[in-house]
């Protein structure tokens, strides 16, 4: 993936930063080397790239093996930019979505990389953040590294659910807050009371951080109302994936 980032990194950095004159900032907040955890809202598919832009080091997402599956020129288009933005598929062959997930995620932070997460599980259907699910709390307390909130900032103005290119005339950007502490609940990951506090507190950083209005709902099940489709129950401790 490191080639295929570098190059991006060079084509269109100096783009996205013409283009739109990103406003970034807390950079300092994200360690220049070893693991950490990114949690983030998730507005568009713009954060894909305005997200990582300000950093000088890939940050890795968990994606859905789906992904990196499709057949024909399509499915190598799509395996190559996922593996461009630093999506790394799940490998579901031990277990359920969310444990195999799980384990990739711990895998990557072993490796001493930054891996990115979207509590929400999805794009909000609108520009408001929704609940979080407490996957992103079980390998925050499992795996013991700095957990950073990350706010994406006018990425669903400038491109919105169904535009396929990035408006002109909007300023997006990013911000990294101050590491959060979650010690005192270590050892305590099959808690589903801990679990559910530390999510809030994550999705309460990342709202301080965007302005945001909280909507105490998971985005999946609003995306499903307004589709109008049946509401099904949403689990709770997946959310590990970057679902799109």
């Amino acid at each position: 993936m490191l080639w295929f980032w570098i190059l991006l990194r060079v084509v269109l950095s100096p783009i996205l930063y013409l283009g739109w004159w990103p406003r970034n900032r807390g950079m300092k907040n994200v360690p220049k080397r070893g693991p950490a955890l990114l949690v983030s809202n998730h507005l568009s598919f713009a954060d894909h790239f305005f997200g990582p832009l300000p950093l000088l080091r890939p940050i890795y997402f968990i994606g859905k093996g789906e992904y990196f599956t499709g057949k024909g020129i399509k499915g190598l288009i799509s395996k190559g930019f996922f593996t461009g933005v630093g999506v790394v598929p799940v490998d579901r062959t031990g277990g359920p979505a969310g444990e195999a997930a799980l384990r990739t995620g711990l895998r990557i932070l072993a490796e001493g990389k930054l891996l990115g997460i979207y509590p929400e599980g999805t794009r909000a259907p609108d520009d408001r953040l929704y609940r979080g699910k407490t996957g992103v709390a079980r390998l925050a307390l499992k795996s013991r590294v700095p957990v950073i909130p990350m706010a994406m900032i006018n990425t669903f103005e400038l491109m919105p659910p169904g535009k396929p290119l990035p408006r002109l005339g909007v300023r997006p950007g990013v911000r990294f807050g101050e590491p959060l502490d979650f010690s005192r609940f270590y050892g305590r990951e099959d808690d589903r009371e801990v679990l559910r506090q530390v999510t809030d507190e994550i999705m309460a950083a990342i709202r301080e951080l965007s302005g945001q209005e909280y909507v105490d709902r998971y985005a999946a099940e609003v995306k499903a109302e307004l589709a109008g489709k049946p509401v099904r129950p949403v689990e709770d401790d997946e959310g590990l994936t970057d679902a799109g």
